[in-house]
């Protein structure tokens, strides 16, 4: 015997001495022995197996109902104790016990054993009852049950008892999260700066500081300009000539304090009191926190200096960089969730806003920017931050939970949940994987139920092993009767 066939033989002689001191004879693929057909196992050529002193469940006399302890039916009577042993086939009140192996009734009427197949899965049958190696007997296979092996059978006690479920195969929008990481910025077009459109001398310079919040319209500076008082003094004479003759040189002259950037309320205040303040206040353009500052008092301001930089951070942008490989998974619009790292346990929400049009040639990857909402100022910018995007396939597509496939690396299998105790084994093709489910491009249809919970107890149960051999060697070869 091969070495590999040895150590496999061992391995799973192990595994039916750990599940529940069962011989290991029962834990091939196909149709045990029950306990009538055990008895004539033993009047065929071997002793009659024991039946152990263990309750493993609680049967209903009448129909296949169970219970982990002692109960009564609805018409008073006990549920009968089923022992170790026992649980193989489901009992039937109606099968007298003296049914044999070779023939079980059915609806139908009485079923033919074709052959008798190796309990550990090996391509070697019988067309008689046999022992193998190990001592264990040869599993009988009826006229037209799985006849091909690759269906798997357990009695629904031992089902119920390992926690066996399943569920039908469904169409689900699978979700696969992209993970980057990303930095908090500014919204460049929540920038402003304050500049004079001519040359002035700053005079006083409101109570703010690199930090510190302003208000659209709060006053910033108090300064004086040759230019803005040049320019208003000649509005204001235009506004004395009488009406008709003036208007064009006011309009004119209201037309230079504007262009001089003049703020709206001085030149309201020209019009009511037909005078021009030597010097004057320039408010905040809009809501922010000051950036920089760079406004001295007694300083002279050339035109087109920056004296305040100013940002409103009630929203900010998150700039990630992806993979060049997930470019195709993501598109504006899709949701994003964002957790900065000098936040623990925060979360804030948002869209994908843009995806920059070039990658970035040493990591080749692509920037993506997403908006986020900031009204109580929590995210800063320069902060470090996780942001998983949920990135759907096109559409819903038909997919089973992750705990439905088996992957073995090479092969994928999915277990179909035949009814009635049966179960088969079937090689599927995967595709998405997102959340808690996998794509299944291949080897199962909408509606097929699948095998979510304990199908690798089914596996040591019921020596999938050989039903997945199964699916490839074709038929059994019959072997030479032992002697």
């Amino acid at each position: 015997m091969p070495r590999m066939v040895l150590a496999a033989l061992v391995l799973l002689a192990a595994v039916g001495l750990m599940a529940g001191g069962y011989q290991a004879g029962r834990l091939g693929l196909g149709r045990g022995l029950g306990p009538a057909a055990a008895s004539e196992q033993g009047q065929a050529g071997g002793p009659a197996r024991p039946v152990s002193d263990r309750i493993l469940y609680y049967r209903h006399p009448d129909r296949p109902e169970y219970a982990a302890g002692p109960r009564q039916a609805e018409n008073g009577r006990d549920f009968r104790a089923v022992f170790a042993g026992q649980d193989v086939e489901p009992e039937d009140p109606a099968t007298p016990a003296t049914a044999t192996a070779a023939a079980q009734p059915t609806a139908d009427g009485p079923r033919r054993i074709l052959y008798y197949r190796n309990p550990m899965g090996l391509p070697d049958t019988s067309p008689v009852p046999k022992k193998d190696s190990m001592g264990m007997d040869y599993i009988p296979v009826y006229e037209g049950e799985d006849q091909d092996g690759s269906t798997v059978r357990v009695a629904p006690g031992r089902i119920q008892a390992t926690g066996v479920r399943s569920e039908p195969v469904a169409r689900r929008e699978v979700v696969r999260p992209i993970r980057a990481p990303g930095t908090v910025e500014l919204d460049e077009r929540r920038v402003a700066v304050v500049a004079l459109r001519a040359e002035a001398f700053i005079e006083r310079v409101a109570d703010v500081t690199t930090g510190n919040r302003v208000r659209r319209g709060q006053p910033l500076l108090q300064l004086y300009s040759p230019d803005v008082v040049a320019a208003g003094a000649q509005y204001i004479s235009a506004l004395g000539i009488p009406a008709g003759a003036s208007l064009a040189n006011a309009d004119g002259a209201r037309r230079r304090l504007e262009n001089l950037g003049v703020p709206p309320q001085l030149i309201a205040e020209i019009d009511r009191t037909r005078r021009i303040p030597q010097a004057f206040v320039w408010p905040a353009p809009r809501d922010g926190v000051v950036l920089e500052r760079s406004a001295v008092e007694g300083m002279r301001a050339p035109a087109g200096e920056t004296l305040f930089r100013l940002a409103d951070t009630s929203v900010v942008w998150v700039l990630a960089d992806l993979p060049e490989r997930e470019l195709g998974n993501v598109a504006p619009g899709q949701t994003v969730e964002v957790r900065p790292r000098g936040l623990p346990g925060r979360t804030f929400s948002g869209r994908v806003e843009l995806i920059y049009p070039q990658l970035n040639l040493q990591t080749r990857t692509a920037r993506v920017r997403i908006e986020l909402p900031n009204p109580d100022g929590m995210l800063l910018p320069g902060m470090y931050a996780e942001v998983e995007i949920a990135a759907k396939g096109a559409g819903p597509m038909v997919a089973v939970p992750n705990s439905a496939v088996i992957d073995s690396g090479t092969r994928q299998v999915v277990i179909l949940d035949r009814g009635e105790g049966r179960f088969e084994p079937k090689e599927v093709k995967l595709g998405r994987r997102g959340g808690d489910f996998v794509e299944i491009r291949e080897g199962v249809a909408e509606g097929d139920r699948v095998v979510v919970a304990a199908n690798f107890l089914i596996d040591a149960e019921s020596n999938l092993r050989a039903a997945l051999r199964g699916l490839t060697a074709g038929a059994p070869a019959t072997g030479e009767e032992s002697k």
